[in-house]
């Protein structure tokens, strides 16, 4: 638990080679699949909400290995080779890959549990909207879940949200002409975000950049921007705590799935108590 000191091992270990492989291959397809063939994996492949008629169970684990953009695979999989390289050589291949499965399907699990109170949420809202419609009551869910980032349609007419709101503030509140409109948008709002996709191995990484806080809290790491080497316990329990606070504000707009990473560490943690419980005298 002290700091650590590298000494010979494999800078690109096995599982860590062939998960950047993997991953670097799938967003390949995701990529030529939709530029070309106009084919889009994240229906069938990306996790969906279990209430979701695009859930399928497989997804659990498919999601793990697509990601929503060349910045979101390039800086989960140099964080991957930097922490988990060292947990690889340590461990050896077949413990190091238990961990990071483990890590990413309890995010997925977490995330699916936060996913579901949110839809409840949200549900609850429109049905209080449909007792008591006003505008001030559709403003309400407009500013909590983003809306305006939304384009609704009538036919083939797009309706952004926010020239919706727009148009309605210059109304009465009570418009009824507003009002049957904001129900069919709110109905329509409420399957989109029921099929919102999650993709991305950042829970499974969260869990595997805890491990090597957890196991080595004293080495010290060069983190731009910051200026000065700080060591990995206090990197890792701010990055916990910004993660944590993010979470919890839940801001509208924000397509980042703070407790699913939130989720890889708790599972990271458990998993890390129990190998030391029963296994004292190799574990580190």
């Amino acid at each position: 638990m002290s700091e650590f000191r590298p000494g010979r091992f494999q800078m690109l270990p096995l599982v860590i080679k062939n998960l950047l492989i993997i991953n670097g291959l799938v967003y390949l397809a995701q990529v030529t699949l939709k530029g070309v063939f106009r084919y889009d994996l994240t229906d069938m492949f990306a996790l969906h909400y279990w209430g979701s008629d695009l859930f399928r169970p497989h997804q659990l684990v498919t999601h793990l290995f697509m990601h929503g953009g060349f910045a979101h695979l390039f800086f989960n999989m140099f964080a991957l080779w930097m922490f988990g390289s060292i947990l690889e050589n340590r461990w050896g291949p077949k413990r190091f890959l238990i961990f990071y499965m483990v890590c990413g399907l309890g995010a997925a699990f977490c995330h699916l549990g936060v996913v579901t109170y949110d839809n409840m949420q949200l549900s609850s809202a429109v049905q209080h909207f449909s007792n008591n419609p006003s505008f001030d009551a559709f403003n309400t869910i407009y500013d909590k879940y983003g809306l305006g980032n939304y384009t609704m349609f009538e036919g083939p007419q797009e309706i952004p949200m926010q020239s919706f709101r727009d148009a309605w503030s210059v109304q009465p509140p009570e418009s009824y002409d507003m009002v049957i409109r904001a129900k069919i948008y709110l109905g329509k709002f409420i399957e989109a975000y029921r099929d919102v996709a999650t993709v991305g191995a950042s829970g499974a990484v969260f869990g595997v950049l805890f491990a090597f806080g957890y196991l080595f809290p004293n080495s010290y790491l060069f983190i731009l921007p910051i200026p000065f080497p700080i060591k990995a316990k206090y990197f890792v329990g701010g990055y916990i705590l910004m993660e944590l606070y993010l979470g919890f504000k839940n801001s509208a707009g924000d397509n980042v799935a703070h407790f699913a990473h939130l989720g890889g560490v708790l599972f990271a943690y458990i998993l890390l108590k129990i190998w030391n419980k029963h296994n004292r005298k190799t574990f580190y």
